[in-house]
């Protein structure tokens, strides 16, 4: 009895591998062999990437904030404290829009901050 290699889906699997491999350099774009492993790996790196670009956004929202924060003599984690203390909730993506595009609302924000963090400081003493 011959042997059945189901042609029709292997074919289509390497050309499926082939076409993602597609501008890779070399042999990796070329051989099925190399670009099955490119590939995969390409697909490891798009993964984790995707979840690392978050922090990445994160990072930048928060050292924006903390530039405009600073700018009114005051720090970032003191600024956050403020905000629970005075119940606004608005995020880190939000606040940093406002810090570059909308200086004015920042800076009102800002100042609720001071005041609830004035309010704490006598609360406490």
């Amino acid at each position: 009895m011959p042997r059945a290699t189901n042609s029709p889906a292997s074919r289509k699997r390497r050309k499926r591998v082939l076409k993602r491999a597609k501008g890779f350099r070399g042999f990796r774009s070329k051989l099925y062999k190399y670009a099955k492993d490119a590939v995969r790996k390409a697909q490891t790196y798009e993964y984790r990437d995707r979840k690392k670009r978050k922090g990445q956004f994160r990072r930048l929202w928060i050292q924006r904030i903390s530039a405009g924060t600073r700018a009114q003599d005051l720090t970032y984690s003191r600024f956050i404290e403020g905000m629970k203390a005075a119940n606004i909730e608005v995020d880190r993506k939000i606040l940093a829009d406002l810090a570059v595009h909308d200086i004015d609302t920042f800076n009102s924000i800002v100042a609720q901050a001071k005041a609830a963090l004035d309010n704490k400081a006598t609360a406490a003493a």
